[in-house]
């Protein structure tokens, strides 16, 4: 039976939409017959956590993978000796990095290049270099990469140079927020749903502000949650925008707690100046509920007409799709009849038997 290692090196807990996919992904893979035998190489922080969803046995590496000295070096160096060690016949990177040389090949999932295509948007200037050298030598050593968007995988091969035969598009999948029904509480104030972390290119800045210039008597309160730290760095453009009664700033939330928002919730508001794909968008979209998008490439793939686009750097562009939306009820019925719809499309099972496939020809 052949063995192929997952590198969880870098899932911590903190990664958001890079864990979702490894976790839903190997979780598919575990329905699945593969005759495959899966090891993890886990951090030190994943190996704390429940990883029952991993469809094999997990090592802990004594890694962090929230040191980025040990973490980096552990991605380079680490991953291809443990392989080796194992036997393994397959490596999976699923996080955008990897292995720089091994002689076991790799398959490495490289969700986008945003260090490459919009570096002043990243928090941490002087990791930029480190990491495009990261990826640039995770990719090359590479023998096959997937990533999740045809707009990814034009971005890659303009900043990779990887020839179109050694990328293979494989959409995500969502999961359903909430199992319960949409549904408005009674006297509720209607309220726009945000969810992400507070990295410069997802414009939380430009939502707030868009959020001030609607109308008071038709304006929806707003909920962001996704910050992992005891002080948001979003409370100053709230306070500057006189936005502190309608904007609503929330922590790392647990699935149930998210849930229950995007049950009760108006609209999603993402309005990013870029994205590789956009899990939040779909995850709405299997719910019914109506979103307000930037009108970016990644966006318009997976939703197509089925949401109220903005133009991310127009403060009155996003203001205007958000009074739109919320003063005309057609629309946000058609919006919630239709999502549904085009989110069947996308399932973790497919992604599972397509990453097989992937996995055989290499294994092949």
């Amino acid at each position: 039976m052949p063995i192929v290692v997952c590198d969880l090196l870098s899932y911590t807990g903190t990664k958001g939409g890079m864990e979702t996919y490894t976790r839903e992904l190997y979780r598919a893979l575990g329905t699945l017959e593969t005759g495959i035998e899966f090891v993890g190489f886990a951090s030190v922080e994943a190996s704390g956590m429940d990883l029952s969803w991993f469809p094999g046995r997990t090592v802990n590496s004594g890694i962090s993978g929230e040191n980025r000295v040990a973490w980096a070096r552990g991605e380079l160096f680490a991953v291809s000796k443990f392989a080796k060690s194992v036997g393994a016949d397959l490596i999976h990177s699923p996080a955008s990095l990897g292995p720089m040389r091994s002689k076991i090949p790799v398959v490495l999932t490289l969700h986008d290049v945003m260090y490459w295509s919009h570096p002043e948007m990243m928090t941490t200037p002087l990791y930029t270099e480190p990491v495009k050298w990261m990826e640039t030598r995770a990719t090359k050593n590479a023998a096959r990469v997937i990533t999740i968007s045809e707009f990814s995988k034009s971005e890659i091969q303009r900043f990779m140079r990887i020839p179109d035969e050694r990328i293979d598009v494989i959409p995500l999948a969502g999961a359903r927020p909430t199992e319960r029904p949409r549904s408005v509480v009674p006297d509720q104030t209607p309220y726009i749903l945000a969810t992400g972390n507070r990295r410069p290119h997802k414009n939380w800045d430009g939502l707030i502000r868009g959020l001030a210039r609607v109308d008071e008597a038709i304006r929806p309160r707003l909920v962001i949650t996704g910050s992992h730290g005891t002080e948001d760095p979003l409370r100053a453009v709230v306070a500057e925008t006189g936005m502190a009664d309608w904007v609503d700033l929330r922590g790392w939330l647990s699935a149930e707690e998210l849930g229950e928002l995007y049950e009760h919730a108006t609209a999603l508001g993402l309005v990013s100046f870029v994205e590789g794909f956009g899990l939040p968008a779909l995850e709405a979209m299997m719910i019914g509920l109506p979103a307000i998008l930037s009108d970016i490439p990644a966006f318009r793939e997976i939703c197509g007409d089925d949401a109220v686009y903005a133009d991310p750097s127009s403060v009155d562009s996003i203001a205007a799709a958000i009074t739109r939306l919320m003063t005309d009820p057609a629309l946000a019925a058609h919006l919630a009849e239709v999502g549904p719809k085009r989110a069947a499309q996308y399932s973790w099972p497919r992604v599972a038997e397509r990453t097989l496939e992937v996995f055989r020809r290499e294994l092949g």
